[in-house]
């Protein structure tokens, strides 16, 4: 993981961002990425039934699997606002690719803020120009900053790309609203996730490592279990390297970056103050498995236990009673920061539970239930529920 302010450079790309006045106390708002040349390119957007505008016309403008840019404002998700919506969104993509010399169907669009809310139209499109003049290929954490609502900071990271000096770079942003549930093209605040890679792949092998990376970092974590209007994950390849990786190099890379950024967004959920990881096996297959490790984790009983540090593994057990899935909580193991306290279903009692208390001390621990002797596993992020949530989401629109 980069700090904030470490420069990463992606050959064939360029950063830039500024502020239009979306946000109330002025911070940069619109943020800018641009590739020299043509780009491939593929996206995972989300299922939510209720999307916002950008999130339409990117995944449309994606089925290209090339773009040029993509044009990010924070503070105003541009969703259910109608025609009106979507004539801003194609306005503002339409400004930035008059500014850029290029089509504005290779502008990728991606918004996040307040639902409801209009995109400033006319203030976007009079600074397109600046925006532009602003690149750099040095400037990507001004981008990454201004892609911010409630977060308590910028999330970036970065990877190489196999053995051959490819490079890769993550940026995303999130606190609150996190709880992806990401597809591709075909299936169809807020997660954004930005990947940048100068190596040579093709767009099949770019969108599949997406899909591999995702499926293990951004959609297996939650912070409140609320599932955004505006989720969008995008890559682009410029190829700019030089450097052809394989499939599974790329993917490898992939998922070091996601993982990272997932652990950082769910660490920065709005009032958390820890970041826990359900570790659920011995069940019928990994999809059970992942059901009731994603029910423990946005179980409320139990996020609010992990606030207090309490190892209340019966909210834990319950939770996971409730997830749909078959299996015998006789044969229930749960261990709590490595520290067992259940076994066959009872409790070990109340020196290994104060032992456990004493461990979920530490800003991040793994809690393992292990519920059969099946092969299925996995493993979900989550964080606990504390008072800032609720004084973040309370005054949010204020």
């Amino acid at each position: 993981m980069t700090t904030p302010n470490a420069v990463v450079r992606v050959k064939g790309f360029r950063f830039s961002a500024l502020s239009v006045g979306i946000k109330k106390d002025g911070r940069s708002d619109l943020a800018l990425a641009v590739a020299d040349q043509s780009a491939v390119a593929a996206g995972l957007f989300t299922r939510n039934l209720v999307r916002a505008a950008p999130v339409d016309v990117a995944a449309e403008r994606l089925r290209a699997g090339r773009a040029r840019a993509v044009l990010v404002n924070s503070g105003c998700a541009n969703a259910c606002t109608g025609e009106a919506g979507l004539a801003a969104t194609l306005s503002t993509t339409a400004a930035v690719g008059r500014a850029l010399g290029i089509d504005a169907s290779e502008v990728v669009p991606a918004s996040t803020g307040v639902i409801g809310a209009l995109l400033p139209v006319e203030r976007i499109v009079a600074r397109a120009g600046e925006l532009a003049a602003g690149l750099s290929a040095e400037n990507h954490p001004a981008f990454a900053q201004a892609i911010c609502t409630t977060d308590r900071w910028p999330k970036i990271g970065h990877a190489l790309v196999g053995a051959n000096g490819a490079t890769l770079l993550g940026i995303a942003k999130g606190a609150g609203m996190i709880h992806p549930d990401l597809a591709t093209l075909e299936k169809q605040a807020t997660l954004l996730v930005f990947l940048f890679t100068d190596a040579i792949v093709e767009r099949d092998v770019l969108e599949r490592s997406l899909i591999e990376a995702c499926d293990t970092t951004f959609n297996a974590c939650s912070v409140d279990g609320d599932t955004s209007t505006n989720d969008s994950m995008i890559a682009l390849s410029s190829g700019a390297s030089g450097c052809r990786v394989e499939p599974d190099e790329l993917t490898t890379a992939f998922r070091t970056v996601c993982d990272r950024l997932a652990r950082s967004v769910v660490a920065d959920g709005e009032g958390s103050t820890q970041i826990v990881e359900i570790r659920v096996r011995g069940l019928g297959s990994r999809e059970q498995a992942r059901a009731v490790a994603r029910t423990i984790a946005t179980s409320l009983l139990t996020k609010t236990a992990l606030h207090g540090r309490d190892p209340n593994w019966g909210r834990m057990l319950g939770a996971a009673g409730r997830a749909g899935v078959s299996f015998d909580p006789a044969l229930a193991r749960i261990a709590v920061g490595g520290v067992p306290i259940v076994e066959r279903g009872v409790t070990l009692g109340t020196e290994a539970e104060a032992r456990a208390a004493a461990a979920m001390k530490a800003e991040s621990y793994v809690i393992e239930l292990e519920l059969g002797t099946g092969p299925g596993e996995f493993s979900y992020l989550g964080c606990d529920l504390g008072h800032g949530y609720v004084d973040v989401n309370a005054a949010y629109r204020s």
